[in-house]
């Protein structure tokens, strides 16, 4: 079985391309992205109706705000996690709370600036608490529940190692100087709680929403220095 994937920046969210005997979007992307999206497509000589799923790690705006332009591109099906289903249904995601003090003030501002109506969409596969194989793609690996960030939150765990976690972590400068925990969160203690959770199945390489791709230490260190708030 052949398997590939590759990191697709749209707008400020990094999408994720996973390619197995069939292939599969993570996320929808943030505003402004769709040509950037359309152009690494061809880039990679990529068929946009190959894409059969697009996966969401959670229902927040800058995560679904392309999501009507590339559901309609590719005719692609929708999951999300039953918890953040409504926020794709309605178009109007709530915004999370801030963590630390430059989150809570990001966020004090953004719930009064953002107000965003998108285009409701229906969902086809809710993922459930426990998760879902991607093995009948043809990808090596599975869909993780990791609440916290949101309360539908989950993360694609692949054998490679690589570990596709949405907002569970953060490492671009708008958020943040250095990778580490969100400053933006539903409940930061249980985004801990969801990395105790996956951090003992086999991650090496962690690639999240906004920022590069870093190494697992950094989050182990991260994790155990953590002090519940």
């Amino acid at each position: 079985m052949s398997f590939t994937f590759h990191r697709i920046a749209v707008g400020i969210c990094n999408c994720f391309l996973l390619r197995g005997d069939r292939t599969i979007l993570i996320d929808g992307g943030a505003m402004g992205g769709f040509a950037a999206f359309q152009r690494k497509l061809s880039e990679l000589k990529v068929d946009p109706q190959e894409i059969d799923l697009i996966l969401l790690t959670h229902g927040h705006w800058d995560h679904i705000t392309c999501l009507a332009d590339i559901q309609k591109l590719t005719g692609a099906k929708i999951a999300v996690h039953k918890q953040d289903q409504f926020m794709v249904e309605t178009g109007e995601p709530p915004f999370p709370d801030g963590v630390t003090p430059y989150g809570k003030m990001m966020a004090w501002s953004a719930k009064r600036i953002l107000n965003p109506h998108l285009t409701p969409l229906k969902v086809d596969t809710v993922i459930p608490d426990t998760g879902m194989s991607l093995k009948e793609f043809g990808i090596p690996g599975e869909v993780v529940y990791t609440p916290g960030h949101s309360q539908g939150h989950v993360s694609i765990l692949l054998e490679t190692g690589d570990a596709i976690i949405g907002d569970m972590a953060m490492n671009d400068w708008y958020l943040r100087l250095t990778p580490g925990l969100p400053v933006l969160a539903d409940d930061i203690n249980k985004v801990v709680e969801s990395w105790e959770k996956i951090l003992p199945m086999g991650i090496k390489k962690v690639h999240p929403a906004h920022g590069r791709s870093f190494d697992v230490n950094i989050m182990q260190k991260e994790i155990a220095n953590f002090k519940s708030r």
